[in-house]
């Protein structure tokens, strides 16, 4: 009889033995893992009816991908483990799990976070890159739970009007085809550092508006301009000078990562690349409003007419004009003149003309205010008023009117002296001087 139960209990360990085989062939990761494996028995309970953040791995013991991330999966779940829960699905045994949520092909990773609609995970498939992002959704919940603002959400430009979204189709035509100097960001939707720039990186598009164009690719999606610019890491900022743009006018951005930080880096480059502002004639509203409006101030000359101040005289004052253009263009001023009689209802506005011509006003078009020039119109005189402009020294005051002066359509300087009016000559021959007549 003992015998016969020592027979029976062998058989049926080596039955357990297989068992346990079997079970193990269908479970990828060994019982001792900190990947916690999930079955539709016991999904709903450990993750969608719990207080943790969860990372699930959807796969199929076959796939070779799956086998490959395994080590680096287990070390990220043992990493993890305490702060975030980490599971795996065979999804090729449970395929009602996988249909659930969508999943299309191995491996699939997707983030349960604080709400449990799940995020695909389309980092980079190593133990740090799928931490990064797991401690990214712990700390939403966290900032969510305090009742601070998340530091991301579902779009990048989402409460970032200013903030232009790039993609693979529309990359040369935005960028590379424009004049414009431009900084473009490419991001990963699921990389917090990204997260933490966004608010930065919207804020400082706001301030540049005007000035230097901000743009924001995601680099998981539109992989072909990630690939060309050699983007490894999220976020990467790229430089893209103003002008024709080539491979030499791509540079690494250098700076900072507060929205001062890029505002300041983007301006000293803008100066370093842009030509001096153009001294514009005021031919008509047009032509004033493409000089002046988006400009913080718009340095307005009158200068004498042409019959008072022949073209060598002009262009002395325009050259003093240019200089300081050049001088200040880091200021991002307009800069424009007009012949003295031409406007008259911009001299009425600025109450130019008065003490004679040459003048000079600094005018803030938005605030409809401005600064008269009491100084002499030279180079000298000019840039002092404009330094004590700069530094918020000197009076202001409001726009006669309160509103853009009428503007009159003018022909533009040809560049050529005047011609002084032909006095005519008066015929005396029908006129009798006879002395007789007079008395």
């Amino acid at each position: 009889m003992p015998r016969v139960t020592c027979v029976f209990h062998g058989k049926m360990l080596r039955l357990l033995g297989v068992l346990l085989l079997i079970a193990g062939a269908n479970c990828m990761y060994a019982s001792n893992s900190a990947v916690v494996d999930l079955r539709p028995n016991n999904f709903d309970s450990l993750v969608l009816n719990s207080d943790h953040i969860w990372v699930v791995e959807f796969y199929a013991p076959w796939c070779g991908h799956c086998q490959q991330l395994m080590p680096e999966y287990d070390k990220a779940a043992t990493a993890l483990k305490g702060v975030v829960k980490v599971g795996a699905v065979n999804a090729d045994e449970h395929k009602s799990l996988g249909s659930k949520y969508g999943v299309r092909g191995f491996p699939t990773i997707k983030i349960f976070g604080l709400d449990k609609k799940p995020e695909d995970y389309n980092g980079p498939r190593s133990a740090a890159g799928i931490v990064d992002a797991a401690l990214n959704a712990a700390s939403q919940k966290v900032r969510k739970v305090l009742g601070g603002k998340t530091s991301g959400g579902e779009s990048k430009t989402k409460d970032s009007k200013d903030v232009i979204e790039l993609t693979d189709e529309n990359f040369d035509k935005s960028v590379l085809n424009s004049e414009d100097m431009w900084l473009v960001e490419f991001y990963a939707p699921w990389c917090g550092h990204c997260k933490n720039l966004a608010p930065e990186w919207a804020a400082a598009a706001t301030e540049l508006k005007g000035k230097v164009k901000l743009g924001a690719l995601d680099a998981t999606v539109n992989t072909l301009k990630a690939s060309k610019y050699e983007i490894k890491g999220y976020p990467t900022i790229k430089f893209f000078a103003p002008g024709k743009k080539d491979a030499d006018s791509v540079q690494d951005y250098d700076g900072g990562r507060t929205s001062g930080d890029i505002v300041n880096w983007a301006l000293e480059k803008l100066a370093e690349n842009i030509p001096a502002p153009e001294v514009m004639q005021i031919t008509s509203e047009q032509k004033l409003r493409e000089a002046c409006e988006d400009k913080p101030i718009c340095v307005v000359s009158v200068l004498p007419h042409i019959l008072d101040c022949q073209s060598d005289c002009r262009n002395g004052y325009l050259k003093t004009l240019n200089d300081l253009g050049e001088k200040y263009k880091k200021k991002m001023w307009g800069w424009v003149w007009a012949e003295a009689g031409a406007q008259p209802h911009i001299e009425d506005a600025l109450e130019i003309g008065g003490f004679g011509y040459p003048a000079l006003a600094a005018v803030n078009i938005k605030k409809m205010k401005y600064s008269l020039l009491k100084g002499s119109f030279s180079y000298d005189g000019i840039n002092e008023f404009l330094r004590d402009l700069s530094y918020g020294r000197g009076g202001t005051a409001p726009l006669k009117g309160a509103h853009l002066p009428v503007i009159v359509e003018t022909t533009p300087w040809d560049g050529k002296d005047a011609e002084p009016p032909q006095e005519e000559d008066i015929d005396l021959s029908d006129v009798n001087l006879d002395d007789k007549d007079e008395l």
